[in-house]
């Protein structure tokens, strides 16, 4: 295993030669260092290519980010060897990337995109509107599929679908929240709303095609881009209240009973301080996670993708790079998570003008220049209308009394 020092050499250099321009020197490219892995017992199957990324999207959080390889803080103890193809530790609250393994590569989520479709639509929807399952909502679904249970003609409140999504990785709790979500456009709508919510994000390596993280066409993710959709969901407190739902009760519905949800695949009681996590498997993506734990006031965030079950799982592999994390210092980073707050425009943005005066302390001068001809125009008005009255006045004032 290999600690990556990720240290700027510089180059400078004094000539005493008159007239010569010297270029600035450029910073020595970070090497490239293999991320510490542990081979499966069981060979995974061969998968696709994923496409290549964009090399002005592959560091974005930082330079070191801008890898395939490993980045980890110089001085770190080594990263823990994994099965997971990628993976990526970040501090939620920071938003400092700890360290992590071609955090920028494209990858397939699984049931980890259930994390985005939450954080597109958790917002839009009222957890009390009873919504009613359609055979639309079910028609496309595998039965052996993670499912939550719902039965075509029933009706269930969001807040339950929210449950079914996150305890059991409902996929087809999935199919009616984006579907709902989705208004007039349906679950495509809802969909499309996702793919918004992840460039609201700046999560441009992640792309649905379905909202429950099914296997689709073009559907990619990476660790990077989880860690900014984990931390966009779990700073909503319904969230966090639903994904550390240990059971549920669904109430029972014309000719269904009532029934119990469990939460499953999670660090919940496992893991010391986990938040809490979502699981996802399918057979092009592999095993998935995205899980947050916090320690010490750290709330950490780990995510994972194309691990295999076997020798730790994807669970033992988040337990494994959770514990590297919390053992780094403070301060020990590699890059950041950008934020939806620093989207650029291309003009500023109009500053309201009690805003514009509070910040400088002084009235904007296109104000005050405004204020200025307009009085000059109120008093000439005054004079022209006063004048005929004077002379009228004056008339009156010289004939009989």
């Amino acid at each position: 295993m290999t600690t990556s020092r990720f240290a700027v050499v510089t180059l400078s250099a004094t000539l005493l030669v008159p007239a010569v321009a010297v270029a600035p020197p450029a910073a020595a490219a970070a090497p490239f260092v293999r991320c510490p892995t542990v081979k499966s017992p069981v060979p995974p199957p061969a998968m696709p290519t994923p496409p290549p990324v964009d090399p002005a999207q592959a560091a974005v959080g930082g330079a070191a980010l801008a890898t395939a390889g490993l980045a980890a803080p110089a001085g770190a103890p080594a990263a823990p060897a994994v099965t997971a193809t990628s993976w990526l530790v970040a501090d939620l609250d920071s938003g400092a990337v700890l360290g992590g393994c071609g955090p920028h590569e494209h990858r397939t989520p699984a049931s980890v995109q259930k994390l985005l479709l939450a954080a597109a639509l958790m917002p839009r929807l009222d957890p009390n509107q009873m919504v009613e399952v359609t055979r639309a909502d079910l028609r496309d679904l595998d039965p052996a599929s993670s499912l939550m249970g719902v039965a075509e003609g029933s009706r269930y409140s969001v807040g339950s679908l929210w449950l079914g999504l996150l305890l059991k990785s409902g996929n087809d709790a999935a199919n009616v929240l984006a579907r709902v979500g989705g208004g007039a456009a349906g679950r495509q709508g809802g969909v499309d709303a996702m793919n918004a919510e992840a460039r609201r994000l700046r999560a441009n390596q992640t792309h649905a095609a379905t909202p429950s993280g099914l296997d689709g066409p073009g559907q990619y993710t990476s660790a990077y881009d989880l860690a900014l959709i984990a931390r966009s969901a779990f700073a909503r407190k319904d969230f966090c209240q639903y994904i550390a739902t240990r059971t549920a009760q669904i109430p029972a519905q014309p000719g269904n009973p009532a029934f119990e949800i469990r939460h499953d695949h999670t660090l919940l009681d496992q893991y010391p301080g986990t938040i809490g996590g979502k699981t996802g498997f399918t057979d092009l993506a592999r095993q998935t996670y995205v899980g947050v734990a916090e320690r010490h006031g750290r709330r950490l965030a780990v995510t994972l993708l194309g691990a295999e079950t076997a020798p730790l799982g994807s669970l033992g592999e988040a337990t494994a790079l959770l514990d590297w994390g919390f053992a780094l210092p403070a301060g020990a980073s590699v890059g950041r998570l950008v934020g939806p707050e620093e989207k650029k425009y291309d003009r500023p943005v109009a500053a309201v003008k009690s805003e514009h005066a509070e910040a400088t302390g002084k009235s904007s001068p296109l104000s005050s220049s405004t204020w200025l001809a307009l009085g000059a125009v109120l008093v000439l008005a005054a004079l022209i209308l006063v004048a005929p009255w004077r002379r009228g006045l004056a008339r009156r004032g010289a004939g009989p009394r």
